[in-house]
Order: structure tokens, then sequence, then C-alpha cells
């Protein structure tokens, strides 16, 4: 019994240290490519993720004229302590990647621990464009909604989703102004949804409307350290609050309760088909069900008129009002 009693607390401690040994996080290795260095747990995400950036670093220097002078550091992790160290903090549950520009690094939640909503092209697409931009403008930051909305169209990321989401703010009347936008990682996972949205759908109407020329004076203009009034009156001739008010009046004759109806309209044929098919099921149940009780009926009653087994063709003796 005594050595029983000394024997078990020490495999309980062996126990203990080999759980504790077994799940420890080690942190991947790197491989060093021509524009990134990348450090992902899962090696198999390598060729994609640097397509990815030889891809959008092509288009980003098409479009802002501007691209990395040196090779971002690029995680791609599993582990959330470690996700949370590498980005410093601070950062809201929703989010699946973030791009920090002093460190010159890229980090994202790997999609095989977590649920990120988005591909990992679009993830790293998007916080790439991020980097790109940040060294754009120097010591200067463009204002949120111009970031997201270049990170965004850099990533195609634009869905039904987004439409939906559009679709639902315009009939709700909730809509965000840009300069909101700042404080988008304040926001619920709903609202910030609308911001990045409406992120996208500013850049797409600045392009539209003024051009890429504009656009690129717009960032010179912020890099040379003008407020953002002051740049998009240079770029676009309106501040801020004129191009908002511009960009919603673009954006309620997009979205409104017609739009919202159309982005819901494969809901209301797949609720309608469901319908037909579960009342065209009921009835053939119901069908089944008569028939059998019909059936059973026949067999189970006692009104029955044997006849003469002899000569069936002759009427019961006993029924003689049927001659």
């Amino acid at each position: 019994m005594n050595v029983l009693r000394a024997v078990c607390p020490a495999l309980l401690l062996v126990l203990l240290f080999v759980c504790g040994t077994g799940g420890a996080y080690e942190p991947p290795e790197s491989v060093a490519r021509e524009y990134a260095v990348y450090h992902l747990d899962n090696k198999t995400y390598l060729s994609a993720a640097d397509s990815i950036v030889v891809s959008t670093r092509r288009r980003l220097i098409a479009l802002i004229r501007d691209s990395l002078d040196y090779r971002p550091d690029i995680y791609v992790v599993g582990d959330l302590a470690y996700f949370q160290s590498l980005i410093g903090g601070g950062f809201p549950d929703w989010g699946a990647a973030a791009a920090v520009a002093p460190l010159r690094r890229i980090v994202i939640k790997s999609p095989d621990r977590f649920r990120v909503n988005r591909s990992l092209g679009e993830l790293l697409a998007h916080e790439y464009t991020h980097l790109v931009v940040e060294k754009r403008t120097g010591f200067y930051r463009p204002p949120r909604w111009f970031d997201e909305g270049m990170a965004m169209t850099m990533s195609m990321e634009w869905s039904w989703s987004d439409n939906l989401a559009m679709s639902q703010a315009a009939v709700f009347g909730q809509f965000i102004n840009l300069n909101q936008i700042d404080n988008v990682n304040r926001f619920g996972e709903g609202k910030a949804h609308v911001a990045y949205a409406t992120s996208y759908l500013a850049l797409e109407y600045f392009v539209r409307q003024y051009g890429l020329d504009a656009v690129n004076r717009f960032l010179d203009e912020i890099a040379r350290g003008k407020s953002v009034d002051s740049a998009l009156i240079i770029s676009t001739g309106a501040t801020e609050s004129e191009f908002d008010q511009d960009l919603r009046a673009a954006l309620s004759s997009r979205f409104n309760i017609t739009s919202l109806f159309m982005d819901t309209v494969y809901f209301w044929t797949a609720l309608a088909i469901l319908v037909v098919v579960g009342a065209y099921l009921k009835w053939r149940k119901r069908r089944t069900y008569y028939k059998k009780w019909r059936d059973e009926e026949k067999f189970e009653s006692t009104d029955f008129d044997y006849g003469d087994p002899d000569r069936p063709e002759q009427t019961d003796d006993e029924e003689p009002w049927r001659s």
C-alpha cells in the first residue's frame, strides 16, 4: 500500500510532463522565395501562397505604380497564442489575418485550425496590399476606407454576402459614413462586414468616377502629408464629406428593397420548391393511405354476395330480388 502511494504521484507527474511536452507548439521553419519569406505550419500551402504574392504584386504595380522593395515575412499559423504574439495583440476575434507594416510581416490564421470564412489566397492578397499601400504613402496613412477598399479589390473578395449586407444596410438605414470606418476594429462582425463592403464600393466609385490617375494623385498627396480632405480636393474636387454624400447617393440607387429581394430570390425560390415538393409528398402519402384504407374496407366488409360456388354466374338464392 505504501509502495502504491509512493508510485502514483510519480506516475501522475510523468503523465503531465508527457502531455505537456506533446502539446507544445513548434513555430514553423522559414522558406525564402523571391518576393517573400514564408513560415507555414502546413508546407503544402507554399506553392499557392507564392503564386498569390507574385500575381498580387504584379497587379499592384499596374494599379498604384508601386511594389515592395523588401521580402515580407508571411506566417500562416494554427496556434492562437503564437498568432497573437506575432501581431502584438489588440485584434478582434473575428479577424483572420493582419499586416504589421513596421515589422514587414503578414500573419494569417491557418484554415486548418480556424474558420476564417475566406480563402487563404484572398487573405494573403488582402494583407499584402496593405503593406504595399503603407509603403506607397510612407510616413502617412490613407483613410481606412481607402486602404480596405484597395485590399478588397486586389483580393477580389466581393461576393453575394457583401451584396446582401449592403442591401440590408440600405433598407434598414445602416449605411456607415466613410470616416467611421477608421474604427472598424471596434465594430461587431456584422457592422464590420458592412464597413468592408462600403470600403470596396467607395474605391470602385472613386476609380469609376475619377479614374486611376486621380487615385494615384490622391496617394501622392497623402504621401506628401496632405490631409484626407486636401488630397481628395486635389484629386477629385470634393472634400471627404462631399465624396461620402455622392457615394451614398450612388449606393442608395443601387441597393434598396428591390436589390434585397433579388439578393434573396434564390432563398425564396428554394423555399417555394420545398413547399411544392412537401405538398406533393403529402398528397401522395394521403392517396396511398386512402387506397390502402379502401382495400382493407373491401376485404373486411360483411356485405358480400358469395352466390353459389358451383354456379358463380348465378345470383345468390338468398337475394331473389336480383333475378
